[in-house]
């Protein structure tokens, strides 16, 4: 093959590719794909301590460096373009993050950033926010409680990604922000769920744990009673799966909405949703069963949204019972959801999942490391101060002299070290005191110096104190937890309902009830018709070659046994099934019921309950025949279909039911034209479902049973000879004018 030289003629010379080198793939895991994963990790999905991932602290932060804490709020472009010396991303990414803490769009149950314009809501997908140039932000004056500290080395500072500024690894927040603010992220293998709790229920627990380190799961659930969602809402509460949460950082919330009904125009206003959904998802499932005929209850729903707040209206029918259509709301649409909670934290770098107490317990040596050097950091200060304030003490004591070194002294920077000599002073307090003005050498400026050098003492062995006893420090930060409590908490926003207070759902409550007749072909067409369609009209239409096998009265609720040819019981219910004319055609039953390829119902039944005593009576072609009691047909869950109904030793050729104590008759024909009438009470019962029972009717080689009749005086003229008092038995050939009975039925 030619390749292109220089001068941009081609060469002849082959192309030499590089020889493939065989890599073991756990070494170009280890090096390639490792640190991407711990890069997700650590620098943008899982928070930290501080209650932040990288992206908010550096949204923050910016923005307190800007002025915006006590400033008038700028346009968000202005801080999208600001955040990106800390943030590398694009201006969309950024807007997206700081979108999500602003007091707009309702995310935060204490929202960080204070906005003016439309910011979306986090209740809403569709519900879109403004663009940056439109939107003004500033920090919320609650944020005072994030930055408390960081000007005094609270928290370490490194360099931001081209080294031209510098940013805080994290906040110095004065109240376990980690479980007051929600945070989810997704990270690489891992995922990090944590939900909101209120404020003040936080500081109380918190103070609780500092002041006992000890302190139970059961105690911290007594005060921090359950998560706090910015959505409200009614959390069902469980207490031992809140225990288990609160232990292990695992587990899940159940939420359910909250609503008003209005009795005057009939309708329900849901004013609150879980925090885990949105009204979009909602209106798509409502809708959905609205269509498929399930939400009867229901004439018109819509989105109300507006300045006052969140409302969803659903109009009901005349005579709707609301608290019953929202139980089964609650059931099948999203105005019930569960939050799952997984407490994946970063600590000192590496995630870890974590209860409630244990969260606590890192925040609060997370907090103690910041207190202390805050307090180092007023030492230091002070100490500096003080260290001047003694120097100048010494030149205060002779003024005199201090003022004839000066004039003495022919250089200017001879002044210093005369001073430094004169009056054995170092030089930093001689060059504080070569820079105090003449006009303050005065008797009140000496008197108040010297007092402030007692009340530097005094702040120093305080502070010197506080330092030397961690239990003073833990006092320290209950006093700010307190006075955060006081300043910024709350009412709950999310109810908490008891879960044995919780109606359950009942699916029999929400069915209209009322009188049908059920019909069942011999192609398996099943017609559900009320009684009121069938008056002057119960001409069945069928499909051609076609007949009607079972025809019963019952209601609307009744559960259905359908037998099919392939050993196999499907179990429905009438309410399943749609009322029809009796110009339909009905529905198919191997194609509503799902039934397997080629597979047909022969027998179907309004069933209620499995009574002891009762019995299916299978009777095959090759003569046999057993009762299996109903019980045995009994299932713990409700299962639709169950295997294994019957024995598949021999094809099917009749089931029957048998009440109890009321056995009955059934004739057996034969493919010979033979027939014999037994009592069901002859056939032995057998309580295992598949059992393949006993012979009944005795068959020659090559016979077999055609038909299994219960009704059979309609067909033929007379019984005597047939009936069997004892089984096995041989048939007799049945008369000519039963032949041709048989033979007429079987030609229509």
């Amino acid at each position: 093959m030619a390749k292109k030289t220089k001068k941009g003629s081609f060469s002849d010379e082959p192309i030499v590719s590089a020889p493939i080198q065989n890599q073991i793939i756990t070494d170009t895991i280890e090096k390639n794909y490792m640190p991407y994963v711990m890069s997700v990790i650590i620098s943008r999905a899982i928070p930290e301590i501080d209650g932040f991932k990288p992206a908010h602290r550096k949204l923050l932060y910016t923005m307190y460096k800007m002025g915006l804490l006590t400033g008038n709020r700028t346009k968000s472009a202005n801080v999208v373009g600001q955040t990106m010396k800390l943030n590398p991303h694009g201006d969309m990414a950024i807007y997206e993050t700081m979108v999500r803490l602003t007091r707009g769009n309702e995310s935060l149950l204490h929202p960080f950033v204070d906005s003016k314009g439309s910011f979306g809501k986090q209740y809403s997908s569709d519900m879109k926010f403004a663009a940056s140039r439109y939107t003004e932000v500033k920090l919320d004056s609650f944020c005072n409680e994030l930055f408390r500290g960081i000007d005094k080395n609270a928290v370490d500072m490194v360099d931001n990604y081209d080294s031209t500024m510098k940013e805080p690894v994290l906040l110095p927040t004065t109240y376990p922000n980690v479980l007051v603010t929600p945070n989810k992220g997704i990270a690489v293998g891992m995922a990090s769920d944590i939900c909101s709790f209120n404020l003040a229920e936080v500081c109380d627990g918190t103070i609780a744990v500092l002041k006992n380190p000890n302190i139970t799961t059961d105690k911290i659930l007594d005060i921090i009673k359950a998560p706090d969602f910015p959505g409200g809402g009614a959390i069902i509460y469980d207490r031992e799966a809140m225990k288990q949460i609160y232990e292990t950082g695992s587990g899940s919330v159940r939420i359910r909405s909250r609503y008003n009904y209005d009795k005057t125009e009939n309708c329900i206003d849901i004013i609150q949703i879980p925090y885990s959904t949105t009204i979009e998802a909602i209106l798509k499932r409502i809708s959905e069963l609205v269509k498929e005929g399930k939400l009867k209850e229901i004439t018109d729903f819509r989105d109300e949204i507006d300045l006052n707040g969140f409302k969803l209206t659903l109009d009901l029918r005349r005579g709707v019972d609301p608290d019953k259509l929202m139980t089964k709301l609650f059931k099948m649409t999203p105005l019930e959801d569960s939050f799952k909670c997984n407490f994946n934290i970063l600590i000192d770098s590496s995630p870890r999942q974590l209860g409630v107490v244990d969260i606590i317990k890192e925040w609060i040596r997370f907090r103690i490391g910041c207190v202390r050097r805050e307090l180092e950091f007023d030492l230091a200060k002070k100490k500096d101060k003080l260290h001047l304030l003694l120097g100048l003490g010494k030149i205060l004591l002779d003024i005199d002299k201090a003022i004839k070194i000066i004039r003495h002294t022919e250089k200017d920077e001879d002044v210093v070290p005369n001073l430094m000599q004169g009056f054995s002073i170092d030089k930093i307090q001689a060059d504080y005191i070569c820079e105090i003005k003449l006009r303050n050498l005065n008797k009140e400026y000496i008197i108040n110096r010297i007092n402030e050098i007692e009340g530097l003492q005094n702040e120093i062995a305080k502070i010197e104190e506080i330092l030397g006893d961690e239990l003073k420090i833990k006092a320290l930060i209950a006093s700010q937890l307190t006075d955060i409590k006081k300043k910024y908490s709350q009412p709950r926003r999310s109810q908490l309902i008891q879960s044995n207070e919780i109606v359950a759902y009942n699916e029999e409550d929400h069915i209209e009830n009322y009188n049908v007749r059920l019909y069942l072909t011999r192609e398996g067409y099943f017609k559900k018709i009320t009684l009121q369609s069938l008056r002057g009209n119960d001409e069945q239409k069928l499909k051609e070659g076609d007949s009607v096998v079972l025809t019963e009265d019952t209601d609307n609720l009744s559960d259905l046994i359908f037998v099919t040819d392939k050993c196999q019981l499907y179990r429905a219910r009438a309410s399943d099934f749609d009322c029809v004319k009796a110009s339909s055609m009905g529905d198919y039953i191997p194609v509503k019921l799902k039934m397997d390829e080629n597979e047909k119902p022969v027998f179907m039944r309004v069933q209620k309950g499995y009574p002891e005593g009762e019995n299916f009576v299978f009777l095959f072609e090759n003569g046999k025949g057993v009762r299996v009691p109903v019980i045995n047909y009994e299932t713990k869950g409700n299962r639709r279909k169950l295997i294994n109904a019957y024995s598949s030793a021999s094809p099917i050729c009749g089931v029957f039911y048998e009440k109890e104590k009321e056995p009955f008759e059934i004739m057996l024909v034969n493919s010979e034209d033979k027939a014999i009438i037994v009592k069901t009470s002859l056939i032995p019962i057998k309580n295992t479902r598949t059992s393949a029972g006993v012979t009944v009717m005795t068959l020659k080689r090559g016979a077999a049973l055609r038909e299994c009749i219960k009704d059979f005086d309609p067909y033929y003229d007379t019984a005597k000879g047939y009936r069997k008092l004892k089984i096995p038995a041989s048939g007799q050939l049945l008369a000519d004018k039963d032949i041709m009975s048989q033979q007429l039925k079987i030609d229509t």
